[in-house]
């Protein structure tokens, strides 16, 4: 078992999401550590890929900052290592199917293991495919994050049967960004979940504020908060590791 359970411990957990190297290496690492710091629970690092198909513009953009600096998927091990040195919260990397084939599916995995990561998330990996990455990932004692979507539908409770570490809940059809408003009836896919697994389940695209983070928390393990964040990183460039502790600290708050 990987420490992912740590985040979801007695507690609603907030997960919180930046791409590596945004907008450059040493701001990344003061922007993780602000994070880790001001108390979130579980940590999304996200590996800089030039077509994130499942991203919006915002965390789009993010990566195009990211490669610009030079950001590299070795690059973006280093600065886990570097976190490993003084945090033991759950990390997981947030990436997309060709860069883990390009990198080498056992050598990806064997370096995300060294630099001590938990688990990975796919998102362009349909559940029927899996099985490549979740057996190396399980290989190096990581876990391979499970998706569910509102389209999942009579696929919820075998997606959910299967998952390990915790299930990634997504809130809306589409791409990430922020949302004025969830519509999604998510309560029913919580608790079709929860007959088929206890695996925690936390709630992701398009939560940006502490108030729809207390809504989700309601019926869901954990939230997860990425697109809010990036556009903190952009808005404050190196002034960004105070704004975002302080955000962090509110989503905490209101969970």
């Amino acid at each position: 078992m990987s420490r992912i359970y740590k985040a979801f411990e007695n507690k609603k957990a907030f997960i919180a999401f930046l791409t590596a190297g945004d907008p450059d290496y040493e701001t990344s690492l003061k922007n993780f550590r602000a994070v880790l710091e001001a108390g979130a629970d579980l940590v999304e690092v996200g590996i800089p890929f030039s077509d994130p198909i499942a991203e919006g513009p915002v965390i789009q953009e993010a990566d195009i900052r990211a490669l610009s600096s030079g950001m590299t998927t070795d690059k973006v091990f280093e600065l886990v290592k570097e976190l490993r040195k003084d945090f033991d919260t759950p990390i997981v990397f947030m990436t997309y199917a060709n860069p883990v084939y390009h990198y080498g599916t056992d050598k990806f995995f064997e370096k995300a293991s060294e630099a001590g990561a938990d688990g990975i998330i796919i998102p362009d990996c349909p559940y029927e495919e899996r099985h490549e990455f979740d057996e190396t990932a399980a290989k190096y004692g990581m876990d391979f994050i499970s998706m569910i979507a509102p389209t999942s539908e009579d696929r919820i409770k075998m997606i959910a049967s299967q998952a390990k570490g915790f299930i990634y809940v997504v809130s809306s059809l589409g791409v990430t960004g922020v949302r004025s408003e969830i519509k999604t009836d998510l309560s029913t896919i919580l608790s079709l979940i929860k007959e088929a697994t206890d695996t925690p389940a936390a709630i992701g695209f398009g939560i940006s504020n502490p108030e729809q983070a207390s809504k989700m928390a309601q019926f869901a393990d954990g939230v997860i908060v990425g697109s809010a964040m990036v556009k903190i990183v952009a808005e404050y460039g190196k002034d960004a590791p105070e704004k975002l502790s302080d955000f962090v600290k509110g989503i905490k708050a209101a969970i």
